[in-house]
């Protein structure tokens, strides 16, 4: 334990997505593995309140915590690096920020004075990081990674870095560490890599008044001693602290390469630690079987955003955690919802092991995820949907097995006669949008007879949600009497929250969203059922009566 909380503020430059939050999520578990408490702060310049209402195309996946907040898909990456847990207080935004003080300056708080971005906004912003940091149950972090969304040079994130720049006058210089990732180009033509774009950058940081402890270079091969003498002359950092970010195979190779390049070593030296050494054998065993996997399945992740994969990135990671768990290596054939509308399912999914439906809002590709659970449904193929993905399925099943025709979503259609899936009760008189679902973690009770609970074996568990529509009641009975097995429930009975057909080999669906809550060091189970499904979907015929059992 350190005697005071150590602040690592990670900034980026040149351009965006050089990977600031796998960056810092590598190194909270570089240092995590040194025994070292540590948690994440991720600081984005948008001026929305949260990513809640944006479109995914926009911002990517919105990740969801526990308590319930609506987070930059960073927060992910840090819980899949760590064993800590996300929450409200570990993602702020511009938006919030001003907020927060627009509201002080209506309540009085600043007695009459001129509310300024300097010092007020400023002041917010500190106030912020530091209510993240004392966020630990029991004591304090040792150390608390910050991020700073966006690039260095956009005038949204200046108040950012105007804040951080003051934290060595706040708590001691010698309790702070800025990290600079830049980007260092290879230019073909010449045949050598460039240092002027991370000169320029760093340039930028010192004009607000903040020079770099360590510079972290992204760039596809190793930077030779000589480039970074040059890099560090030019940049004024010790050639030590110049740290090649060469890009990986996976990105679970991230605290493997970062240590061999001794970034933790040259972290815990400058802000003045004293740590055991790294225990890096689970992410050692992680890498070997991602590059050695005994297999491979093919699985169709269908669904409406699949343009832009961070719009699935927890969703895609958990499929890889189940790979990892079988010892597999998983190919995700991306699928846009419509584009099974227009070429119909045969030509789209007859190659792929198991179906999963992701979520989604609105009426847009709806008929197309029906067909492809249809497909999977009939031809006995493995299908996991979520959240939407699972109120589709719920749909299928009463068009084409209840015999209710007509059943539908009061989303996609208000007036449809037989609404299946219907709003949330206490969803009815909502006008707001942001932060108004059923958000966070809620518990769900398992039925002892299913799947679900042979999956988890547990009668109780866990999940979160990010949803306002749910099963409608009125037509359980239907469904139920048709074979459609309620396998989880709310603790009242109210809610549904998970679905399965007894008769098919690998059929779940579940309102809740499980990818949030899987780590490469623990896969979630359901994850781990469906990869395993896949599996003998893709064996030999004469092979599928040894091992094909609906319960993993």
């Amino acid at each position: 334990m350190t005697e005071e909380t150590k602040y690592i503020f990670v900034t980026g430059g040149v351009i965006s997505s050089l990977g600031k939050g796998l960056s810092a999520a590598a190194i909270g578990s570089l240092l995590e593995s040194r025994g070292l408490s540590i948690t994440f702060i991720k600081l984005d310049p948008y001026i929305n309140v949260d990513p809640g209402t944006m479109n995914p195309y926009q911002h990517g996946e919105v990740f969801v915590t526990d308590d319930g907040a609506e987070t930059d898909l960073d927060l992910g990456h840090y819980e899949r690096y760590s064993t800590t847990t996300m929450g409200k207080k570990n993602n702020f935004t511009t938006g919030e920020i001003y907020f927060n003080v627009i509201t002080k300056e209506r309540r009085g708080d600043y007695l009459g004075g001129t509310v300024q971005v300097v010092p007020h906004i400023t002041d917010e912003i500190k106030r912020s990081i530091f209510s993240g940091s004392d966020a630990k149950k029991d004591g304090r972090y040792d150390v608390v990674i910050v991020e700073i969304g966006g690039t260095v040079g956009d005038i949204e994130s200046l108040p950012f870095l105007e804040a951080i720049r003051q934290f060595p006058f706040d708590i001691g210089r010698e309790n702070v560490l800025y990290l600079h990732l830049t980007l260092v180009p290879y230019i073909k033509a010449a045949d050598e890599l460039k240092t002027k774009p991370t000169q320029h950058s760093v340039n930028k940081m010192r004009e607000i008044g903040i020079q770099p402890d360590i510079l972290l270079c992204r760039t596809d091969r190793f930077i030779s001693d000589d480039l970074k003498r040059k890099i560090a002359l030019f940049c004024s950092v010790e050639q030590e602290a110049v740290v090649t970010a060469i890009d990986v195979e996976t990105i679970y190779e991230l605290p493997l390469v970062f240590h061999e390049e001794k970034l933790d070593e040259i972290i815990i030296k400058k802000l003045g630690i004293t740590t055991p050494p790294c225990k890096l054998e689970k992410w050692k065993n992680i890498v070997q079987t991602i590059q050695a996997p005994d297999g491979e399945v093919t699985i169709a992740l269908i669904g409406k955003y699949v343009d832009l994969k961070d719009s699935y990135k927890s969703l895609y990671e958990a499929l890889m955690h189940g790979g990892i768990a079988n010892k597999l290596k998983v190919n995700v054939l991306w699928i846009k919802s419509e584009a099974i509308e227009d070429q119909g399912v045969d030509a789209l999914l007859s190659r792929c092991d198991g179906i999963l439906v992701a979520s989604g809002f609105g009426k847009r590709g709806i008929e197309g995820k029906i067909s492809a659970i249809r497909y999977a449904r009939e031809n006995k193929i493995p299908f996991f949907g979520i959240c939407l993905g699972m109120q589709c399925a719920v749909i299928e099943f009463a068009r084409h097995v209840a015999g209710l025709t007509e059943g539908n979503s009061a989303e996609f259609d208000p007036e449809t006669p037989q609404p299946v899936i219907d709003l949330l009760p206490g969803q009815r008189h909502l006008r707001d949008k942001g932060a108004t679902m059923r958000l966070g973690a809620y518990p769900c009770q398992v039925d002892k007879e299913s799947a679900a609970y042979e999956i988890y074996e547990k009668l109780s568990i866990s999940e979160r949600h990010r949803h306002r529509y749910e099963v409608n009641n009125t037509y359980r009975p239907q469904l139920e009497k048709a074979g459609l097995t309620f396998s989880g429930l709310s603790p009242d009975g109210e809610l549904v929250e998970m679905v399965e057909i007894s008769d098919h080999p690998w059929f779940v669906g579940v309102q809740f969203h499980p990818e949030f809550k899987s780590r490469p060091q623990s896969p979630h189970p359901l994850f781990e059922g469906f990869i395993r499904a896949a599996q003998v979907a893709a064996l030999p015929l004469a092979l599928k009566s040894e091992k094909s059992r609906f319960r993993s």
